[in-house]
């Protein structure tokens, strides 16, 4: 059985990169954006525009163009940038550690408040905390992140000066850090340098406090809702008429029941943030892969904004793939 759903998900793997691939190809094909033109430029001679057009292959059937694109992909060429001049797998991997940076420092905030307070939650079902912790979910579903992210500056940066401005580092701290890893504060405990590192943390905590409080309404509804199907559970009202402490009842026994589908919320929403926070980069000037895709976009870039919705795709799939593994790891009934 276990060799069965093992060749399940190895053949459903290559199928799910390839349709990721098909469709990454049909936007860049959809989208009303000359590839050419963004090259050469829009005052460019038409001699100059049909040979580039004839060297880029666009001038070739559909199907050898996809043909072509997946040839190119599978060797680890993404194209190169008009924007940096760079290759896009070269961007990429300089901008996405800093997402990183900020997906991780978010899912690590948003985990340790949201799951207990969404058991809390739960256990006073009905009281003040419940009712509060199901106001701030829905304010955390309702308010739109650019809101929250410019009052946050305005809040802590413009009124109060508690916070720094928007940026990933200080002006004198730029460049004073040797790039090891690319997640400036892990490079800066590396080096050190403990300035570097705090200024580093402090510029960190607006943007990650923003996708914090998203993914943390969403976690904590979850943990919520999971944590009130297992309380009313049959070995539950067993366990409390033996006399157990209502203490061990839902951290011992109900708590672990939650755990198997809240690692797969948990692994889910942590995939969503490494997306890219496109508005919440762009509003704290974040240089991370969304506001490299926006400004992409932006610039008529398509060799990047390709390349990068491939990389986020593909984030996505392996880690989607990773909580089902995980999940049949942990939960023996789906074994």
């Amino acid at each position: 059985m276990r060799l069965k759903a093992l060749g399940a998900t190895l053949v459903t793997v290559p199928i799910t990169l390839f349709g990721l691939v098909l469709v990454t190809f049909l936007i860049g094909r959809v989208v009303p954006i000359d590839p050419v033109l963004a090259i050469v430029g829009d005052r460019a001679p038409q001699e100059v525009v049909e040979r580039a057009r004839l060297e880029l292959g666009l001038d070739r059937p559909l199907i050898e163009q996809f043909l072509r694109f997946v040839v190119q992909i599978a060797s680890g060429d993404l194209g190169r940038s008009v924007m940096t001049a760079n290759p896009v797998t070269q961007d990429i991997a300089r901008f996405f550690p800093a997402t990183f940076e900020l997906a991780t420092v978010a899912i690590i905030l948003a985990s340790l408040v949201g799951v207990p307070l969404g058991v809390l939650a739960a256990v006073r079902q009905g009281g003040w905390l419940d009712q509060s912790v199901r106001l701030f979910c829905l304010a955390g579903h309702s308010l739109p992140v650019f809101v929250l992210g410019l009052l946050s500056l305005l809040l802590f940066y413009a009124k109060l000066g508690w916070a720094p401005g928007p940026g990933r580092q200080g002006i004198a701290y730029e460049d004073m850090v040797d790039v090891r890893t690319g997640v400036l504060t892990v490079d800066a405990l590396l080096a050190g340098d403990w300035g570097a590192f705090w200024d580093a943390l402090a510029h960190l905590a607006q943007p990650a406090g923003v996708l914090a409080f998203f993914s943390l309404a969403y976690i904590a509804r979850m943990a919520r809702a999971f944590m009130l199907a297992e309380l009313s559970s049959e070995y539950v009202t067993t366990a409390r008429a033996k006399g157990l402490s209502e203490t061990r009842i839902i951290w011992r026994h109900a708590f672990r029941n939650i755990a198997v589908p809240l690692v797969t919320v948990l692994v889910l929403t942590y995939a969503g943030l490494l997306e890219g926070a496109v508005l919440t980069e762009t509003i704290f000037s974040w240089p991370g892969l969304g506001q490299y895709l926006t400004v992409s976009l932006l610039n008529a870039d398509m060799n990047a904004v390709l390349g990068a919705t491939l990389v986020v795709g593909l984030i996505y799939v392996v880690l989607n793939l990773f909580a089902d593994l995980l999940y049949r790891l942990l939960d023996p009934r789906v074994r």
